[in-house]
């Protein structure tokens, strides 16, 4: 007895060591039999479970207890009834003596790592350990792993991809990393892009390719050892095989450096591009008004030293009507046409530019003498008076020239340009096609202009226009035809202003447009009362058929004064008809087809052609005062006079000889043909009631002729 009580308490004893035992361990633990019964288990199997004690107990059942697992929220993946047939599978699976290990998850998302061994006689010894923290840390691992990854591609991707060149190099010099275009731009071979080339064997290479720094190859390598040294920002232009590149320096603090590198070669041609665009005419190439002014005021101070310029003011002469006639695109290429004219007319250390629109302006330095100056100026002249040539056209335009010399008529860009300028004036107003120097007093003459265009615009409102008309005498009907309307500008505190002032004034600031309508209409409300078979003659400038409502006009003006439109002659130049000008010789063509008659003046002068006769069909043509000027003196005038009329003739157009003073002069025309004549020595032009008058007269003594005086 006793000896069997010593062995049962034995067994106590053991049973509560291996109790113990089971507490100690530092993980669940646990023993399924070969039946699927719990065995055995410890505190720590029932804690991370977190399964009760009251509940759990040895001899359950493996389908009780996962039941009872999934019911406290564990291995919420899978139903008890899947996650009992995959842990049944496992440890059938498992009965060599192996150690396995499978991974569950369990309540608050935690991980358990299970591992189990069959002993047989006993069954399944199984562990649970929590490796939540475990996985977790290696998930932070892989996912820091994987962002650096990440971070490494998007790095190669912005190095690589970055327009300029980028590379590294460490405090001793050696090259740690480059991207691509680093290598693009400089097209370095393979050896020389491995980490650890020293930069001095890169900067030999690329001395040799044919670099240029604007330094020898010894004083840029200096340069760049000098900028290391100093830890400073360093940046340099060189060029490579006509490329040019922007190299900046950027020190690290560790004693190492960045550099960037930049192919600017295309910025450079466009900065280029853009300067010369901003100092040059577009349409010339030559320098324009800025780069005149600039170089005009960096010869300001050679002045003070003694030095004399000449500056030259040069403006065509009737390329306005070239321009309106025959559009701009023809006018654009004798612009051209005249900048190779004028650049052949200079010297070649003179800046010839192009100030605007027709305006040209030289600088001629080095000049002892106002004579050099007037012999390039009158070369000038004589160059731009030969006939241009263009798309068919014939085109002769002239050109006038002012002249200022300095330091005499000013030392300053300013005084010398509005100097040269009032020269220019001067010369337009002596006749065109020639040159003048500037002289004191030429301002009075500006200061006049502006006064006449300033009372130009209120001569209207004011009541100051009045019209003159000048007989137009038939030869074969003996009597007055036709009256020419004449406009006269009397002011209160000048006079009377002459028409060769104020009419170019007119057309230049666009009044003749208000003025010529204002003329139209008094002329034929006043020619309404004049026998019905006197016309009256009203000149057009090619500025009013700018207005687009000119046909407009004419009708209103008829209309509203009665005169039938046959009675209605309207005078146009030659310079209107230089190019078929769609617009213009519809609008003729529509005026002809009211009744109103069309004739041409002046002709014979400026751009005469036949073709201008052939595309339109004139009723007259105007031969002009100055072949009745030169009769005497010029034998060619009176040939010129017998062609004109018999033109005329064979064209079907009546001929007027203007400008007859003398009876050989009316004799000279009568002779040829002429149908009739206008001159003083009829009738000077005469005031509205002056004109009743003669007419009044000239009906009661119709048979005779008579002259007024």
């Amino acid at each position: 007895m006793k000896a069997l009580s010593a062995s049962s308490d034995r067994k106590a004893a053991d049973a509560l060591l291996l109790d113990a035992a089971l507490q100690s361990v530092p993980y669940g633990f646990c023993v399924w039999s070969a039946e699927f019964k719990l065995v055995m288990f410890n505190q720590h199997y029932l804690d991370i479970y977190g399964f009760s004690a009251r509940r759990v107990r040895k001899g359950m059942t493996l389908e009780a207890v996962v039941k009872l697992s999934s019911e406290m929220g564990n291995h919420p993946d899978q139903s008890p009834e899947e996650f009992l047939r995959t842990y049944k599978a496992e440890l059938l699976a498992n009965r060599g003596g192996a150690r396995s290990k499978v991974r569950e998850r369990v309540a608050g998302d935690r991980w358990l790592e299970t591992a189990h061994a069959y002993s047989p006689g006993l069954g399944w010894v199984v562990t649970h350990e929590d490796v939540t923290e475990e996985i977790a840390s290696s998930e932070i691992i892989q996912k820091r792993k994987r962002e650096l990854e990440r971070q490494n591609i998007r790095l190669d991707a912005a190095v690589n991809n970055i327009s300029q060149g980028l590379c590294m190099y460490d405090p001793k010099g050696r090259l740690v990393i480059c991207n691509q275009p680093y290598q693009r731009i400089y097209n370095l071979p393979e050896h020389l892009l491995k980490p650890g080339t020293q930069l001095d064997d890169i900067l030999g290479h690329l001395f040799d390719e044919g670099m240029q720094a604007g330094a020898n190859r010894e004083d840029y390598i200096r340069w760049r050892r000098e900028v290391i040294a100093r830890g400073e920002y360093g940046k340099n232009i060189h060029e490579l095989n006509g490329r040019t590149i922007m190299m900046q320096h950027h020190p690290m603090k560790d004693g190492g450096w960045v550099t960037t590198h930049e192919d600017i070669t295309e910025q450079r041609q466009q900065e280029e591009r853009i300067r010369h665009l901003a100092r040059h005419d577009a349409l010339t190439q030559l320098p324009n008004r800025v780069q005149f002014l600039e170089e005009m005021a960096a010869a300001e101070p050679g002045l003070a030293r003694g030095e004399h310029i000449a500056v030259l003011c040069i403006d065509l002469d009737h390329f306005k009507a070239v321009n309106d006639t025959l559009g701009h695109s023809l006018g654009d290429k004798l612009l051209q046409q005249v900048s190779a004219r004028l650049w052949g007319a200079t010297r070649e250390n003179d800046l010839l530019a192009r100030l605007g629109g027709d305006e040209f302006a030289l600088l001629l330095r080095g000049v002892d003498n106002p004579a050099e100056a007037a012999a390039i100026a009158e070369r000038i002249v004589k160059a731009m008076a030969n006939p241009f040539t263009i798309d068919g056209h014939q085109l002769v335009i002239g050109t006038s020239v002012g002249i200022a010399m300095a330091p005499q008529d000013g030392e300053t860009s300013e005084i010398l340009m509005k100097n040269a300028d009032l020269a220019l004036y001067k010369a337009k107003n002596e006749g065109r096609s020639t040159y003048h120097f500037f002289e004191s007093g030429m301002d009075a003459a500006i200061q006049k202009r502006r006064t006449i265009e300033a009372g130009l615009r209120l001569a209207l409102a004011k009541g100051e226009l009045r019209l003159v008309f000048q007989p137009l005498v038939g030869l074969k009907e003996n009597r007055i035809t036709c009256l020419e309307a004449l406009l006269r500008w009397d002011t209160a505190d000048r006079g009377t202003i002459s028409p060769t002032e104020f009419i170019p004034i007119a057309e230049e600031t666009g009044l003749i447009v208000q003025i010529g309508e204002w003329v139209l209409r008094e002329a034929c409300r006043t020619a309404a009362s004049w026998p019905s078979g006197v016309r009256v003659a009203v000149n057009l400038s090619p500025v009013q058929f700018k207005n687009k409502r000119l046909f407009e006009t004419v009708e209103a003006a008829l209309r509203d004064t009665g005169l039938p439109p046959t009675r209605l002659e309207l005078e146009i130049t030659e310079s209107l008809l230089l190019s078929d000008n769609e617009p213009t010789l519809k609008t003729l063509h529509k005026l002809r087809a009211l009744g109103v008659r069309i004739s041409m003046d002046d002709f014979g002068t400026g751009y005469s052609s036949l073709s201008y006769l052939r595309s339109f069909p004139f009723d007259k043509i105007k031969i002009d005062r100055s072949f009745m000027r030169d009769l005497k003196s010029k034998g060619d005038s009176l040939a010129i006079i017998k062609a004109v009329i018999g033109l005329g003739q064979s064209l079907g157009m009546s001929t007027t000889a203007e400008g007859i003073e003398t009876e050989e002069q009316l004799a000279a025309v009568r002779d040829q043909g002429c149908n009739e004549v206008q001159g003083f020595l009829f009738s000077p032009p005469i005031g509205a009631q002056a004109v009743a008058d003669m007419l009044a007269e000239e009906m009661a003594n119709r048979p005779k002729l008579r002259r007024v005086s």
